[in-house]
């Protein structure tokens, strides 16, 4: 008797374990973080709490993810090197500093490429940007999705800018890339590069005179407190990629990652949407904080476009002339309406 219910409590025991380690992988919750470079207020910051309540959601509670806004983690470029080295999981940013290493990435930065929302929205879901993140993978990178910051526009302490001659002087931090550098240079402005951290401080106490961005980006960023003058010159669109960690993403299952992917592309859809209300109406605030607000005349954008018309064409050979081809035939076709 002594032996059988030995062998009760054992078997018992025995399917305990069991049932312990069967439940283990699936019930041990997996961490991660999503770090970018936008206040609290900025549409970007709302895409990205609905991402990690949507992980949650499509990875049944496997993996968890804490978001921090405001560059909390750091700015883009040390948020980049952290998800390369797995000590961070996510960012959700411009890939710029990527671009000395995926020069395609440089292509988003050629001017005056895009009329509309449309067009960027179907080249963002289209081949060249899938090809894009097939070419960063190498760096330790896991595209997820594209998603928008807006068209960038030009802002200024000094003089409404409404024609060519107007940008002439002008002391303006740029993008730290060679192709926003020579386009600035190209008509006529000082184009001083400088890490965004620094750029209110700069403008407040006038050691440069304006700055580009888009409109949303601005307005979270409180420009409205250090410009007087803004222009609607949508010269480039500023898109954001969610990318993970290779190294975090090789250990996650294939069901873990197929809900992610698919969280990220909600989210991403979910931010496209709120920039392009919140582009609607943030115009409006800026008049309301004193800010004027100018339309540049479609001939002075003309003259604008010609006079930059060298710097495209030096870039796309160095960018590849093959891949900036298939990028512009992706928006003529969408023009056409094809």
């Amino acid at each position: 008797m002594k032996l059988a219910l030995g062998m009760r409590v054992a078997h018992v025991a025995l399917l305990a374990a069991a049932a312990l380690f069967a439940a283990g992988p699936a019930s041990a919750e997996i961490k991660a973080k999503v770090g970018h470079a936008m206040p609290d207020s900025h549409p970007q910051a709302a895409a990205m709490t609905k991402f990690a309540e949507l992980v949650g959601t499509y990875t049944n509670g496997n993996v968890k993810v804490q978001t921090y806004h405001g560059a909390l983690l750091g700015s883009d470029e040390k948020q980049l090197q952290a998800v390369q080295a797995g000590t961070q999981e996510f960012y959700i940013g411009t890939l710029a500093p990527l671009s000395t290493r995926v020069k395609e990435v440089q292509v988003w930065d050629l001017p005056f490429m895009f009329q509309n929302t449309k067009e960027v929205y179907a080249v963002l879901d289209g081949p060249s940007s899938k090809k894009i993140f097939e070419k960063i993978e190498p760096t330790g990178l896991v595209g997820l999705t594209w998603s928008g910051m807006g068209f960038r526009n030009l802002s200024n302490s000094r003089h409404p800018v409404t024609k060519l001659d107007d940008i002439s002087g002008l002391k303006l931090r740029v993008m730290a890339n060679p192709v926003a550098l020579d386009t600035w240079k190209t008509i006529g402005a000082n184009a001083t590069p400088m890490p965004f951290s620094e750029v209110f401080p700069a403008l407040e106490v006038k050691a440069i005179d304006g700055q580009e961005n888009p409109l949303l980006h601005m307005y979270a960023n409180k420009m409205q407190e250090v410009q007087k003058y803004i222009s609607l010159t949508n010269h480039v669109y500023t898109p954001v990629a969610l990318v993970a960690s290779k190294k975090f993403w090789d250990k996650l299952t294939p069901a873990d990652q197929d809900g992610i992917r698919k969280a990220a592309v909600e989210a991403g859809l979910l931010q496209r949407q709120l920039l392009d209300a919140g582009d609607r109406e943030v115009i409006g605030k800026f008049k309301e904080a004193g800010v004027e607000v100018d339309e540049v005349p479609a001939d002075q954008l003309a003259r604008i476009q010609e006079q930059v018309k060298p710097v495209v064409a030096k870039f796309k050979g160095q960018i590849g002339d093959e891949f900036v081809d298939g990028f512009y035939a992706e928006i003529a076709k969408v023009r056409g309406g094809n």
